[in-house]
Parts: structure tokens; C-alpha cells; sequence
């Protein structure tokens, strides 16, 4: 078992040690702090050494509420970064010199350079994570610090060379993977678990999709190798760019906390809807018709209907040159068009090539007549007037937006890019009913917005970054997944989410189908089933839905010895929004975040409930979370996915459930919400609750 009762004298030291290393980061940040972005060259470089320096700066603040290490190595030998054996600090322990490393947040350096805290990241830090009796990897002793407001609290020391002891548990790890928390979303760097530290330090090449059962950690591993890649990899991702792509607004401003407490600020965060806005949304589809345009078939029949747009060519090019004049055939036209549309460019870049390669077989004909035409030549014919109007009655200028305007509202064009891919019935759902009178004027959906995106990289190759995090990707359609693999077409993708919360009607029920949309079929799948967030009262008890959901995938298990609060409150109807009252008071009266989780249609009701009864709250919805602290938070149920909260109250889950437009995506929507509780779970209900919840999962 490690040991809890370490001597007063190395508290005193380790809070003094703790003393110095802040003092050395204060240097460094006012070092940084005292440079001056105008001694640069010109003006461009002053700009991007200032942005520079306040990236910088800003990633050396001092928190003080915690501490800057949250662990303690000691060595036998430590070596650093291949550079051979060095002290980072020394301890004389039994008559031997061993290497000591303090991990924390973000190295600390001092005066002369050598390091005081290593980052987390580092090699060396590996150890401090995977590091085990049977495998010590050099260790000679690990030590965990208790954290109390940014001092020392307590040590916590596990000898990892002394075989007669067994494994024990960490209070001090439980009690932080535990630990009641308010506002967004915390950081892990001192509870990354071994399985969790193999996610996190996958290498840059490698893209990876994690299974992760609820309070698996799965989003803040995703996080951790985010910031992990970007230590790793720095030059590299500063210039391709690392995208976190989250469910919705309140989802990423939960997380957006985390990578800048890692020191990493230049982190993009978007939701799926966003990456493709295009046009404003202003048209909600039906279930039938949304599922439709997420379907990948429409891929192909969106690159139909585009290069149904390149023209057959009737007439001959005439190019006139001095007293002579140039032509070319239209069966010669023709095929130059059709080299260029199978050559597997894109739409706009073989329309730039059309003018030079009609005038390449111009030239060809200048020199079978003896002239001696040079690039000049060439270049000069591309571009003349009678070559640019040519080219263009062949191969127009196409708007995306016009592209897809045309296959709504007209039954011929979309037949012809359909047929075959989509059945006649398939179509008509298609089709506007009334269609608007143009482009301009046309109501788009969200789906709409994706397709255009499509379109989009058809004409002209989105931009690749070096990295993406797609968290709860199940609920994506494959056009969506379409969509965010086109923004890492040559980077990696970290991929997250549950088959188990899939909560649309076009989740996906594979994994490996997820992953060949977002073009990555060669990649590393890891499951996360062991859980250390959410209490095996609760997990237990939502675990009952599995069958009827998500057959054949395994129940999550939840390693915290402390089992939860589960509390189910029947009440009538009329009594409800007094239940919910109690509920909410009896959850403030223990320390943390309260989540008063209800069916949509009735959020503006539970608030005044709320607000009569003089209980401060918040309001989360789909686009941000709430400006306000408060310990109390009204979610809608369509929002709640990748939230946590240490108590939650439930209003009425067959309400949520029956909401959905069928009982799987109810069942899994229900899922999602019992399953957003860290430590208690009160359920109020009127009505029955689901019959799948009333028996038992065997």
C-alpha cells in the first residue's frame, strides 16, 4: 500500500521546493514579459514576434489554486531526452545518488537553465504514469501530492522496488478523480491512467478512435493528446494547426478550459455546424429528409450534378494570331475535356488547365506550320479574349450554392445525378415542395450546409490541419464525417465518442464504417470501459438500457469505491415542480455542481419553478453554456451529452425518451442524461419510467 504518513520534514521540504519553483516561473514570465516585439526586422515580423511573446507570456501565468507539480519520480539514473545521464535534482538516500523529477503542468526552469518541474509531456514523465511494481521503469519511488488552494497538503509515497508490497489504492488519486467541481471542465495531468496514457502519447502518424463508456475520460484523453501532439510536434502543428470539434456550443465552452491550464492557447474550437457555414440555416428538415442528405450516397450524387455542369463542345475553337487564324476542331476540344475530368482534380483547377491546354494544341499547330512558338506564345494565346469566352462556354464558373438550388428545385437534374445511386421515391423527398424563386432566396437546413461543404471541396481541395479532435462522433452522418475527414485529409484525427449515446437517427452503429467516412480506414481502436467518474449506483442503473440500445456492447464498470447515490422519486403530476425543488435543495446541501437535467419542452417551466422558490440557476442550451458560475445548471436533455455535474436531477425520463423520433434514439438520449452524475443521481418522475429501466440487465 503507499505510504500516507510521510515525515514533517519532507512536507516542509516539498512546500519549500514548491516556494522556489513558483519563483522561478514569476523569472521566466517576466523575462518573457520584458522582450520587445518592435526590435524586430520590419513590421510583419513585429507583428508575429508580439503574437508570439503574449502566446508565451500568457502560457507562463501562475494558477495559483493548485500547485505547479503534482508528482515526484525518483531514480535510480534519470536521463533526459537522450541528451545522457543528468541530476535534475539529487537526494541522498541510503548512501546512493538518485535522479529526482518533479511533473507538472509545464516545465520550470531556473537561472541557469536546468529544469525544476518537467511538463507532463516530457519522456521522462512517461513513468510517472505507466510505472509499476512488475514493470518500474527505473523507479525507484513515486510520490503523489494532495493539493489544498495551491499548497502542499499532503505526500503519498509508493515504493515501487519492494516486492512483499501489494498495490494499493491512492487516496490521494481517488480523492482528485473524485473531488467535487464547479465550471468547466478540469485537466487530468495528475489521474492520466496507464490505458489513458497509450491514447494520449499515440504518435502524430497515427489516427485513433476511442470507445469510451461514460466517465471513461475519454474526452479529456483526447484533450491530453491534443496538447500532447502539439508539445511533441511543435513546429510541425504550429503551421497545419490542431482543430477540437465538439456536439455543440455549451459542449466546447465545458471544455475550453483545459488546453490553455496546459499552457497550449492556439487551439481551434468549433462544433460540426460551423466548420460547414456557408449560408444561414433557415429550414429545418424532416427526420426522413435530414437522414437522406447525411447519407454517403449523396457524395456521388453530388459530383455528378457538378461536372454535369462541363458542356460538350459543338463548335470549333478560332483563335485568331497576326493575319492568321488558329483552329481546333470540337471533336479535339472534347477530348482534352474529357482527359481533364478523369484525370481526378479538382473541378476549379481543371478549368484553369482547360486554356493552356487548348493552346498547347494551338501551338502544336503553329510548329507543324513552321513557326517557332516559345512559352510566351503559349501563354499569350491562353490568355487572349476569344480563348478565355471559349473556355468558358465549355467548362463555366459554377456556384455551390446554385449547384445545389438546381437539384432541389428541379426533378430532371436531380434524376440525372441519381440515377442509380437514389430510387425514385427517394428523390421526392428531395425535392422542395415550393421551390423558392432563386438561390438567394432559398431556406437551407443544417443538412443543406453540409452538402454545400461537399461542393465546396469538389470545386476547390479544403485545407488539411495537422490534427483534429472529433468528440461524440457517433452522432455525426457520414456527410458530417465527410466534412470534418476533408479537414485532415493529410494530418491524423483522434476520434471519441459511445456507440451507446448515439442520439440521432443516423448514428452510427460501427466504428470502423465512422472512421472509413472520415477517410481513415487505417487506424487504432481503443475501448475505455472502466470508469472513474460516474459511481456504480448510477452506471449500474443505466446500464439496464443496454440490451434494448446497443446490443452486444459491454457494460461499462466503475472502479471508485464509492458506490454513489441513486434515489428514485416517484410523485403525481401535480406535485412535481415541488419535488424538483426538494430535489435541487437536497443536492445543495453536499459540496459541488448541481445538473437539473428535463425534457426540452419544459425548461422555461422548471426555471420559474426554480427562480419562485429563490434558487439560483443557470440556463445551458446548443449554442454556449451559461456566463454565470452557478452551482446550479437547467440543461435541456439535447444537451446534456459530455457534461458532468456531481449531483443531477432528472425530471421525468419517459418524457426525454419519448421525444426522440424512435425508441432507440429515445433510449439512448436517456442514456446520455442518467450518466452525466459524478457522485449522486435523483430521478423524478410522474410518470412510469421506461420499462427497460424497472428490470435489470442481466
Amino acid at each position: 500500500m503507499p505510504d500516507h504518513s510521510p515525515a514533517t520534514t519532507d512536507l516542509d521540504s516539498e512546500r519549500t521546493y514548491l516556494a522556489a519553483a513558483r519563483a522561478d516561473l514569476a523569472r521566466m514570465r517576466e523575462r518573457a514579459e520584458a522582450l520587445d516585439p518592435n526590435r524586430a526586422s520590419d513590421g510583419d515580423s513585429a507583428y508575429e514576434l508580439a503574437v508570439t511573446l503574449a502566446r508565451r507570456v500568457a502560457s507562463l501565468q501562475d494558477d495559483p489554486h493548485t500547485t505547479l507539480f503534482f508528482g515526484r519520480l525518483d531514480f535510480e539514473t534519470l536521463s533526459l531526452g537522450g541528451r545522457g545521464p543528468r541530476e535534475v535534482s539529487e537526494e541522498r538516500s541510503g548512501g546512493e545518488l538518485r535522479g529526482v523529477a518533479y511533473i507538472g503542468r509545464r516545465h520550470v526552469s531556473n537561472n541557469d537553465g536546468d529544469p525544476v518541474v518537467l511538463d507532463w509531456r516530457a519522456p521522462v514523465s512517461t513513468a510517472f504514469y505507466r510505472a509499476s511494481r512488475t514493470e518500474p521503469m527505473g523507479v525507484v519511488r513515486r510520490r503523489r501530492f494532495g493539493i489544498d488552494k495551491g499548497q502542499i497538503s499532503a505526500i503519498e509515497d509508493e515504493n515501487l522496488l519492494t516486492p512483499e508490497e501489494s498495490d494499493g489504492t491512492s487516496e490521494i488519486l481517488a480523492a482528485e478523480i473524485e473531488r467535487p467541481r464547479t465550471g468547466p471542465m478540469r485537466d487530468i495531468v495528475a489521474t492520466i491512467q496507464p490505458e489513458q496514457d497509450l491514447i494520449v502519447r499515440s504518435g502524430i502518424e497515427t489516427s485513433v478512435c476511442v470507445q469510451g463508456a461514460p466517465g471513461t475520460g475519454k474526452t479529456a484523453v483526447g484533450l491530453h493528446r491534443a496538447a500532447w501532439l502539439l508539445y511533441t510536434h511543435r513546429d510541425r502543428l504550429d503551421r497545419s494547426g490542431v482543430l477540437v470539434v465538439g456536439p455543440n456550443g455549451a459542449f466546447l465552452d465545458h471544455i475550453s478550459a483545459v488546453l490553455p491550464a496546459l499552457g497550449e492557447v492556439r487551439v481551434e474550437h468549433s462544433t460540426a455546424a460551423d466548420l460547414v457555414a456557408h449560408a444561414r440555416v433557415r429550414s429545418v428538415d424532416s427526420t426522413e429528409t435530414a437522414v437522406l442528405k447525411g447519407d454517403s450516397r449523396m457524395a456521388e450524387v453530388l459530383r455528378r450534378a457538378l461536372w454535369s455542369r462541363v458542356n460538350t463542345p459543338t463548335e470549333a475553337l478560332v483563335v485568331p494570331r497576326g493575319s492568321r487564324k488558329w483552329r481546333i476542331p470540337a471533336y479535339e476540344v472534347q477530348e482534352i475535356v474529357d482527359e481533364l475530368t478523369t484525370r481526378g482534380v479538382r473541378f476549379n483547377a481543371a478549368r484553369d488547365m482547360l486554356p493552356r491546354r487548348l493552346a498547347h494544341a494551338v501551338l502544336l499547330r503553329m510548329e507543324r506550320a513552321g513557326d517557332s512558338p516559345d512559352d510566351k506564345v503559349q501563354e499569350s494565346v491562353a490568355r487572349c479574349a476569344p480563348m478565355k469566352k471559349y473556355s468558358a462556354s465549355v467548362w463555366p464558373a459554377v456556384d455551390p450554392t446554385q449547384v445545389l438550388f438546381d437539384l432541389w428545385s428541379d426533378a430532371e437534374r436531380l434524376g440525372a445525378a441519381a440515377d442509380g445511386v437514389l430510387d425514385a421515391g427517394e428523390q421526392r423527398i428531395l425535392l422542395w415542395d415550393k421551390p423558392a424563386r432563386s438561390k438567394g432566396s432559398a431556406k437551407w437546413s443544417v443538412a443543406d450546409l453540409t452538402l454545400l461543404d461537399e461542393l465546396h471541396d469538389l470545386l476547390g481541395r479544403t485545407p488539411s490541419l495537422g490534427h483534429v479532435v472529433l468528440d461524440e462522433a457517433q452522432d455525426l452522418s457520414p456527410m458530417q464525417l465527410r466534412a470534418v475527414g476533408r479537414r485532415c485529409s493529410t494530418g491524423s484525427v483522434t476520434v471519441l465518442g459511445d456507440i451507446a449515446q448515439g442520439t440521432t437517427p443516423w448514428a452510427t452503429d460501427s466504428w470502423e464504417t465512422a472512421m472509413r467516412h472520415l477517410g481513415k480506414s487505417e487506424h487504432h481502436l481503443e475501448v475505455l470501459d472502466r470508469g472513474f467518474r460516474v459511481p456504480a449506483s448510477v452506471i449500474d442503473f443505466a446500464a439496464r438500457l443496454l440490451p434494448s440500445m446497443a446490443p452486444g456492447l459491454g457494460s461499462p464498470v466503475s472502479v471508485r469505491e464509492n458506490p454513489g447515490e441513486l434515489l428514485l422519486t416517484p410523485t403525481s403530476a401535480a406535485e412535481r415542480p415541488a419535488a424538483v425543488v426538494d430535489a435541487v435543495r437536497a443536492a445543495l446541501q453536499d459540496i459541488g455542481s448541481v445538473g437539473v437535467i428535463v425534457p426540452d419542452d419544459v425548461v422555461a417551466d422548471v426555471s420559474k419553478s426554480l427562480q419562485d422558490n429563490t434558487i439560483e440557476h443557470g440556463q445551458l442550451d446548443a449554442g454556449s453554456g451559461d456566463d454565470a458560475d452557478h452551482r446550479v445548471q437547467l440543461v435541456p436533455a439535447t444537451v446534456a451529452k459530455g457534461l458532468e455535474f456531481d449531483h443531477v436531477v432528472v425530471l421525468e425520463p419517459s418524457d426525454i425518451a419519448d421525444a426522440e423520433p424512435d425508441t432507440r434514439t429515445g433510449l439512448r438520449r436517456l442514456y446520455v442524461v442518467l450518466t452525466r452524475a459524478v457522485t449522486s443521481l435523483r430521478v423524478i418522475h410522474s410518470r412510469p419510467l421506461p420499462a427497460e429501466l424497472t428490470n435489470p440487465a442481466e
